[in-house]
């Protein structure tokens, strides 16, 4: 055993618990790959989480629908990612993604990674295309996600 295999962080965490604002994820649509906190790795200043999303056909959203996460914000800054799968063109997200930052809507359809500063409102978030699949990510300078 190596020294420094507790490092390596490749499940998730057993028992997750999710602010009010996320629902987990339904597995028909996506697969959290890891979730590191200090609970999964005690001394963690660290929160982050990665997982897929597979290629689904999505509903036109409708009013009054939940959307994907609900809008918030943090006391620390957070790390948002999509990363495409398309190998000829890495920018191609190969979905479309609605991402709210301080009240302005986003719609993105390239790989992207997004800052946002803590304090600052964002979200909602949602899901509005899926045609290949796409990784996602989540980090944060904190112990646990709140």
């Amino acid at each position: 055993m190596g020294k420094y295999d507790r490092h390596f962080i490749c499940q998730d965490k057993a028992i997750l618990k999710l602010p009010e604002y996320r629902h987990d994820i339904d597995k028909k649509r996506a697969h959290r790959i890891v979730y590191l906190d200090n609970e999964v790795f005690p001394g963690s200043d660290l929160y982050v989480e990665a997982l897929w999303f597979w290629p689904r056909k999505i509903p036109p959203r409708q009013p009054g629908d939940e959307p994907g996460v609900k809008a918030h914000s943090h006391p620390f800054d957070e790390a948002i990612a999509f990363m495409g799968t398309n190998w000829d063109d890495i920018h191609d997200l190969g979905g479309e993604i609605e991402l709210w930052i301080g009240g302005e809507q986003h719609i993105i359809n390239k790989s992207f990674y997004a800052f946002i500063p803590a304090g600052l409102v964002h979200c909602p978030l949602n899901i509005l295309r899926i045609d290949r699949p796409i990784f996602h990510f989540t980090a944060g300078p904190t112990k646990q996600y709140i």
